[in-house]
């Protein structure tokens, strides 16, 4: 019986050997080909053409995927990467994405939010979670409160407050869609971030006991955190503005049939009797909440950044975009997708990654992903903080 060595006529050696040599091979033909990219990239903006040409790349895959018999999968993937890179190299030459480039070169660097004392608009009423993470974030500003996610954009464009505090995402219950449609409607920036644990309890009026409860008010994502408790004690679960707003009504209407799921300052603040705490679902429950501002900041030390794009519908499309990403060796903490509206079955992609704009490498990715992508838009790099 024949060992593998005879089989193949050679030892692993000499095998690795000969894939170190195709490897040279490879190299040098790759550094020629981006040469030619480099000459392409000099004569498109000489002749105003764009860098992107769909139809042309398409040609190539095609044709080298049709001479690659049973390994026509990895051609071309192999050949999508390096459309991509020969495609970001180039719009590195001509420098792409001006509009982006401006706003990266106009954030201000030095600016210090939480050590500043404007106001800040801010979604509930006192004793909110909004209020708390502000009161983290922002001891000496004065909150003002609104009732709606709306509200807090609106404040900032009628220059009613500096900046606005907002949550946007719960470890339980996920994200809040409505923020992320109103970032995109307004353009405002994220110019920074807070991790907050959340502990909800349920509270109602004094005198009451849990087992007279019968309603429970407050905002849909803080019900969703404490689905568990509300269900074993037969619960009926009722939407309320926000956790806070919900603390409220139940203390001026008196009854005690009624609770809200809140936080224990809120419950302080409007007078209720906590009945249980730390009701949710999951005990390392976190919120985030995200600093918005009608003007950019990117500080120093800033080293998350949010972005919202679409792409093309065809095969592939996401996938060779999410390769630009690794290319560059950056780590992507988040990519959420949500149906576009009026366009069926396409969708707007919410990517969040690690890094800061003004690194020369993320600053070129970007602009040419905003040349290249039909719907891009840039929400924010800013320092994400824990509590």
């Amino acid at each position: 019986m024949k060992n593998k060595k005879e089989d193949y006529g050679m030892d692993l050696k000499d095998i690795r050997a000969e894939i170190d040599e195709i490897d040279s091979q490879l190299v040098e033909l790759l550094l020629r080909r981006m040469n030619c990219s480099e000459e392409v990239a000099i004569y498109k903006a000489e002749n105003n053409m764009p860098i992107f040409n769909n139809e042309r790349e398409q040609q190539i895959i095609d044709k080298v995927t049709a001479n690659s018999g049973r390994y026509a999968d990895c051609t071309r993937i192999l050949f999508q990467n390096i459309m991509e890179i020969s495609r970001g190299l180039q719009h590195d030459i001509i420098g792409s994405g001006k509009e982006l480039r401006k706003l990266f070169d106009s954030a201000d660097s030095k600016a210090k939010i939480n050590e500043t004392h404007e106001k800040v608009a801010c979604f509930g009423n006192a004793g909110s979670n909004t209020h708390i993470a502000l009161m983290k974030l922002f001891p000496e500003s004065e909150p003002v409160f609104y009732g709606k996610f709306s509200s807090v954009f609106e404040a900032l464009e009628n220059k009613e407050a500096d900046y606005g505090i907002i949550p946007i995402e719960n470890s339980s219950a996920g994200s809040v869609i409505d923020v992320y449609d109103l970032m995109l409607q307004y353009r405002y920036y994220i110019v920074s971030a807070v991790d907050l644990k959340i502990n909800h309890c349920i509270a109602g009026v004094e005198g009451a006991e849990l087992s007279d409860v019968k309603e429970v008010y407050s905002k849909d994502q803080a019900l969703a955190q404490c689905s568990k408790f509300i269900d074993e004690h037969k619960l009926s679960a009722m939407l309320y503005a926000s956790t806070s707003a919900a603390a409220k009504m139940v203390a001026e209407k008196g009854d005690k049939s009624l609770s809200a799921v809140c936080s224990a300052y809120a419950a302080k603040e409007y007078g209720l009797k906590v009945f249980a705490e730390g009701i949710q679902n999951d005990e390392n429950n976190c919120t985030r909440f995200i600093i918005i501002s009608k003007n950019p900041i990117i500080s120093d030390d800033a080293d998350r950044i949010s972005l919202c794009f679409s792409v093309s519908h065809v095969k592939g499309s996401l996938c060779s975009v999410l390769s630009r990403f690794s290319s560059h060796g950056l780590n992507l903490t988040k990519i959420e997708s949500r149906p576009m509206v009026g366009k069926s079955f396409e969708y707007l992609f919410y990517l969040d990654f690690t890094g800061n704009a003004q690194s020369e490498h993320i600053k070129n990715l970007l602009c040419s992903l905003s040349e290249e992508l039909p719907e891009f838009s840039f929400l924010g790099n800013y320092k994400e903080l824990r509590f």
